[in-house]
C-alpha cells in the first residue's frame, strides 16, 4: 500500500524552487536599479537609458536562454521520439520498487513487474536499474518523489499520491479455497456456504467490509496490511494456514491469489466480481509516475497500446486473474484484448 502524498511533496519542491529563483532575480534587479540610481544621479539623463538598456538585455537574455532550451527538448522528441527527456537518467529505466514483494517484484528480478520493466526496457532501448524500498508508508516519497526513480510499475488508477498512465490490465479481489472443499465455486462473500466459515483476510482491504456486511467478520482471522515485506508476507501467511487447515478460505488481492494457488497446485481462486454490497473490489492497474512529467506518461502509454499481448501474457503467466470490462476473465486465448 501507498500512503505519503508524493504530489504534495513535489508541489512543494517546485513551490519552493520558484521563490528561490524569484529571489536571486529580485536580488539581481535591485542591484541593477540601485547602479541605475547611482548613475542618474552622476550622469543624468544618458545613464538612465543605459540602464534601462542594460535591464532589457538581461531580459532578452533570459528569453533567448529559455527558448533555447526548449529548441533542444523539442528537437530531441521530433528526431528520436523520445519522450524521456524527463527522467532522472534519459538513457537509464529506473524502477522504483519493492525488495521483497512477490509476485510483483523483488530484487532477484523475478517478479511479473520485473518482467515488465525488462519488456519496456527493451522497447525503449535503455538500460534497467532499480530503487528497491519496502512497499509501505514512505514508499512514493523516499522512490519516485524524491526523483531517485522515474516509474512505479504497478498503481491503481485514480489514485492521487501519483500521476497514473492508462491501464494495462484490470483484476479484483478472488476468494480462494481448497478443491474439493465445497466452497471452491464459491463466487460472492453473501453466499450461505461460508456462513461459520474461518474466512482470512487482510485487515483494512476493501473485501474487509463487504466480510462484514456478510455477517462473516465473528469467525475471520485477519492478517495484517502494513508488514515491512523484508520480514514478513501477510499473503505467504495466510496461504500457508489455508494449506494446513487453519482457515476455511481466504481473500486476497488477485494478483497475490493467482500466483500462490498456482504455486500451491491444489487451490481454487475465484474472482469476486458479483459483489452487490459493500465497495468495489475491482481495479484497473497502471503505472504511477510524478505529476509534472507529462511527455515520460504519453510515452508509456504508447508503448502500453503496443505491446498489450506480450503485457497480458507475462501476467498470464503469473496466474493473475484479468477481466475486461464487462468483468468477464481474460484467458490466454484472448490476451491480446485491451482491459
Amino acid at each position: 500500500m501507498r500512503h505519503f502524498s508524493a504530489s504534495v511533496q513535489r508541489v512543494c519542491c517546485i513551490a519552493l524552487q520558484q521563490r528561490e529563483a524569484s529571489a536571486r532575480f529580485g536580488k539581481t534587479w535591485r542591484v541593477m536599479r540601485c547602479m541605475d540610481n547611482i548613475q542618474t544621479k552622476r550622469g543624468g539623463s544618458a545613464m538612465t537609458e543605459a540602464g534601462r538598456h542594460r535591464r532589457w538585455l538581461f531580459l532578452l537574455w533570459g528569453l533567448v536562454a529559455s527558448c533555447a532550451l526548449g529548441g533542444v527538448a523539442m528537437a530531441q522528441t521530433s528526431e528520436t521520439g523520445d519522450l524521456s527527456f524527463e527522467l532522472v537518467d534519459p538513457k537509464v529505466l529506473r524502477v522504483c520498487a519493492d525488495p521483497r514483494n512477490l509476485p510483483f517484484s523483488n530484487e532477484k528480478g523475478e517478479g511479473f513487474e520485473n518482467k515488465l520493466a525488462e519488456l519496456f526496457a527493451d522497447k525503449l532501448g535503455k538500460k534497467l536499474d532499480y530503487v528497491f524500498f519496502p512497499q509501505a508508508t514512505g514508499f512514493v516519497r523516499m522512490t519516485l518523489g524524491a526523483h531517485r526513480c522515474d516509474v512505479i510499475m504497478g498503481f491503481p488508477q485514480g489514485d492521487d499520491l501519483v500521476q497514473g498512465t492508462n491501464p494495462y490490465y484490470r483484476t479484483t479481489y478472488a476468494l480462494v479455497a481448497k478443491a474439493g472443499s465445497g466452497l471452491e465455486d464459491v463466487d460472492t462473500l453473501e453466499d450461505a456456504r461460508l456462513k461459520g466459515k474461518h474466512v482470512g483476510i487482510v485487515a483494512g482491504t476493501p473485501p474487509a467490509t463487504n466480510m462484514a456486511i456478510a455477517g462473516l467478520m465473528g469467525d475471520a482471522k485477519p492478517y495484517p496490511l502494513m508488514i515491512d515485506t523484508r520480514f514478513d508476507n501477510s499473503a505467504q501467511a495466510m496461504i500457508d494456514d489455508l494449506s494446513a487447515g487453519k482457515i476455511d478460505a481466504g481473500v486476497l488481492w488477485g494478483p497475490m491469489a493467482g500466483f500462490y494457488a498456482k504455486k500451491a497446485g491444489s487451490l481454487h481462486v475465484t474472482p469476486l466480481v458479483k459483489e452487490t454490497t459493500g465497495p468495489k473490489l475491482v481495479y484497473r492497474i497502471g503505472m504511477g509516475v510524478r505529476p509534472a512529467d507529462q511527455n515520460w506518461k504519453r510515452q508509456l502509454n504508447k508503448l502500453i497500446q503496443e505491446n498489450q499481448g506480450e503485457i497480458n501474457k507475462i501476467l498470464l503467466d503469473f496466474g493473475v486473474p484479468l477481466l475486461d470490462e464487462s468483468d468477464r476473465p481474460l484467458g490466454a486465448e484472448t490476451a491480446k484484448k485491451a482491459p
